[in-house]
């Protein structure tokens, strides 16, 4: 069976598979704004290219060393391209990749009538693949580029291309999905300085391939498995909707309230230790605390009071709540008896149980029968709470009804979790860790990701893993 786990490129040196005046030849499928762009680019890099479309008009422009888009330089280089010989078009799929080493699929994939993904022009470029493939003796890379849903490259395109050609995957020809970070108007820009170069590759020889092409313009790809990769292009562009919205919302909100949006958010992107880095980007619980909600709750009351209507930042709390009660639906799922909780507080390094979400949880499994053990490394049964409830009184129901019962669910030793019939772990240290680890058959829920590789067992899940 092929191995489709990430390539381990740790240390290690490309493979030189071409030499530098034999660098692969490649097929570009789709002359729209990324195919255009990589053909000019890639040629510009020294590589034989061949566009491919069924549209006549980009063809003869691609042909002819015209820009069929207007696209800062393109021209330029599709010119030079074509005058060095190194471009050229053709509608002829089929025969692209019998002359060439690599092929781009940049073909569309428009939304189809449920709302998901049309991959009609994925399945019809596969086929014409295929065809050429067939002829093929060399090995031949393909390597889509479009933004699919996961699972679309070895499920849509690759069972095409082994079926019409009757060649093997990882021997015949190897498989890739590169996404694109191009930005219209500055596409050209773009391609010589990625933001980053992502290759999920179905083998060492073709994930080398990709990384000597793309070596002039970043010496450090990111190499990974392929459905990965599919993914992030997704989850990136969805980000930057986002933010768009996010930007949107904060300027719909300031403008009644007589308070320049534009300064806020100014000041806001200073804060690269927070606001715009990793931190807070894993997947992992709820968001709880006493700041979080409370925020989030005061910032939906203004926008009330001033009747704003702010979707994105008013769906934070019932997102927040699918969260809580997921975690609630698998504990349930065990069918335990007694479960035993790790952890808490709202964070580690703290006795803070302020709208703590695991709190949450534990309130509606008590609700329901559930008898609950629970330790916190910070919290005794001594640690007042009274303040805390009173802080809360208004925003943290999980708390306000946990608090008489919750000393007598304490406990200082962690042995004492052994009685439990399942463990949920909302605290990442190396004691939980441990004991996470030795926990047999004894379903855990771990909400924070206590490990960088995930046990392989059917008793050990997450939320987002």
């Amino acid at each position: 069976m092929l191995d489709l786990s990430p390539i381990n490129t740790a240390n290690a040196e490309p493979i030189q598979l071409f030499s530098i005046d034999t660098k692969p030849a490649i097929s570009i499928v789709g002359l729209g704004y990324v195919g255009a762009v990589s053909t000019a680019c890639l040629a510009s890099l020294g590589h034989r290219v061949v566009g491919v479309d069924i549209d006549p008009t980009k063809v003869a422009d691609i042909g002819e060393g015209r820009s069929p888009i207007h696209e800062k330089d393109l021209g330029t280089l599709l010119s030079k391209g074509v005058s060095d010989a190194l471009i050229s078009a053709t509608d002829d799929l089929a025969a692209a990749v019998c002359e060439t080493d690599v092929t781009f699929v940049s073909v569309g994939t428009p939304t189809s009538a449920d709302g998901g993904c049309d991959y009609r022009y994925i399945e019809a470029a596969a086929r014409s693949m295929a065809q050429g493939l067939a002829h093929k003796d060399d090995f031949h890379v393909f390597v889509m580029r479009c933004s699919i849903p996961p699972g679309t490259t070895m499920d849509v395109m690759t069972p095409i291309l082994e079926e019409v050609s009757g060649k093997k995957l990882g021997h015949d020809f190897g498989v890739a999905f590169n996404p694109e970070f191009l930005r219209e108007g500055v596409a050209v820009e773009d391609f010589y300085a990625p933001p980053k170069t992502v290759i999920g590759a179905t083998c060492e020889r073709t994930g080398n391939i990709l990384r000597q092409i793309f070596l002039p313009v970043d010496e450090a790809p990111i190499v990974t498995s392929i459905e990965t990769a599919e993914m992030v292009k997704y989850v990136d562009n969805v980000w930057h909707a986002m933010k768009v919205t996010f930007g949107n919302e904060v300027g719909r909100l300031c403008k009644p309230l007589g308070v320049d949006s534009h300064d806020v958010m100014d000041i806001f992107c200073q804060d690269t230790k927070l606001n715009l880095s990793p931190y807070y980007l894993k997947p992992g619980f709820a968001y709880g605390g006493s700041c979080l909600p409370k925020e989030v709750r005061a910032v939906n009351h203004i926008a009330k009071g001033l009747g704003v209507d702010l979707p994105l930042i008013g769906a934070l709390g019932t997102s927040n709540e699918a969260h809580i009660e997921k975690a609630v639906e698998m504990a349930v799922e065990t069918g335990a008896k007694t479960i035993g909780i790790m952890g808490i507080a709202f964070k580690p390094g703290t006795d803070d149980l302020r709208e703590s979400p695991i709190l949450e949880v534990a309130s509606r499994l008590h609700a329901k029968g559930i008898k609950l053990v629970m330790h916190d490394p910070a919290i005794t049964r001594e640690t007042p709470l009274e303040g805390q409830l009173a802080y809360v009184a208004h925003g943290s129901p999980g708390l306000a009804q946990m608090a008489a019962a919750l000393p007598e669910m304490l406990t200082e030793d962690l042995l004492d979790l052994d009685q439990a019939d399942c463990l949920i772990v909302s605290q990442s240290n190396s004691t939980y860790r441990s004991f996470a680890a030795n926990a047999g058959e004894t379903p855990v829920i771990d909400v924070v990701r206590l490990f960088e590789e995930l046990p392989n067992s059917p008793a050990y899940q997450g939320i987002g893993w």
